[in-house]
């Protein structure tokens, strides 16, 4: 493999606390259930429309939806500022030897001030975020045009992320995947992707290699 795509919430970024609590403030908004990090690893679905369905257990639509992930957001970052990377993931990331870049399904602008904030620019070549104001979108569509973009054949790539939609990304262009089981998504889900699964970021990056 030549080139390894990052995924960022949940992989290189340790914020599963904060989804949780800013998902709880959300939810709240709507009389919603409280949910623990467990409720989410097990429950955690994209598009998130679906994933807010199953919790409140009744139909959300566009409307009522907008709402939801704009107080999301709005609770997400007041507490940005105080998210780190996982532990090694610098360490990770100085492990492979080919390019690297970065994709995430965040507000692009905002996940450029993260980077930075962070120290990355130096060893991406390219970072990709969700343009426009509303999130919860699968990633395949977004994989496949940042590889057009930089111009990669799939088949040299390898996606580390924390999600099923990681998964079904990286098969829906031809690329490889290895699954994180630290971030967002219980770990008996990832392994029934079939695809291999990591419990640090060294290991994924060792078995990307």
């Amino acid at each position: 493999m030549k080139h390894l795509v990052w995924d960022w919430n949940g992989t290189l970024l340790d914020d599963l606390k904060l989804v949780v609590d800013a998902t709880n403030v959300c939810l709240a908004t709507v009389g919603g259930p409280v949910i623990t990090a467990e409720d989410h690893r097990r429950d955690f679905r994209r598009p998130i429309l679906d994933y807010y369905t199953h919790v409140l257990e009744r139909p959300v639509d566009q409307v009522e939806f907008q709402l939801l992930d704009d107080a999301f957001h709005d609770a997400y970052r007041l507490g940005m500022r105080h998210v780190q990377l996982v532990p090694d993931a610098l360490e990770a990331m100085g492990r492979w030897s080919g390019t690297q870049s970065l994709l995430s399904m965040f507000f692009h602008d905002e996940l450029l001030v993260e980077v930075e904030r962070h120290g990355l620019n130096a060893r991406l070549v390219r970072v990709d975020g969700l343009p426009g104001t509303v999130g919860g979108h699968r990633k395949a569509v977004y994989l496949e045009r940042h590889l057009a973009t930089l111009e990669i054949d799939p088949a040299e790539v390898v996606l580390i992320g924390d999600s099923v939609d990681d998964g079904d990304a990286a098969r829906s262009v031809g690329a490889s995947c290895v699954l994180y089981a630290g971030g967002f998504t219980d770990t008996r889900l990832l392994e029934a992707t079939g695809l291999p699964v990591a419990h640090s970021l060294l290991e994924a990056v060792d078995l990307a290699l």
